[in-house]
């Protein structure tokens, strides 16, 4: 099943931006604790790939309207998003 490769490398590619989002110094507190929480949805096995990235889309956009978020921050979370877009069931 190629779909469900390209999907499930879709959501390992998110996790790694999300991951390195929550790794920089630069990115305020609550940004992290906003996306460790969301790292911790996106491994939760409960829900297939496609609810789980549907689901983080729809927090993301909530994260991204934060007025502290540094602009580039807030592009890598963009990045995130694009890669979640793609996940199809």
């Amino acid at each position: 099943m190629a779909d469900e490769q390209q999907n499930k490398e879709s959501m390992k590619e998110a996790i790694e931006t999300l991951n390195q989002i929550v790794g920089s110094s630069s990115t305020p507190k609550t940004i992290k604790k906003s996306i460790t929480d969301l790292i911790a949805d996106l491994n939760n096995d409960e829900y297939s790939l496609s609810v789980r990235a549907a689901n983080t889309i729809s927090l993301l956009d909530d994260v991204t309207q934060d007025p502290n978020m540094p602009s580039y921050v807030r592009t890598q979370l963009w990045q995130a998003v694009s890669k979640l877009e793609s996940i199809r069931e």
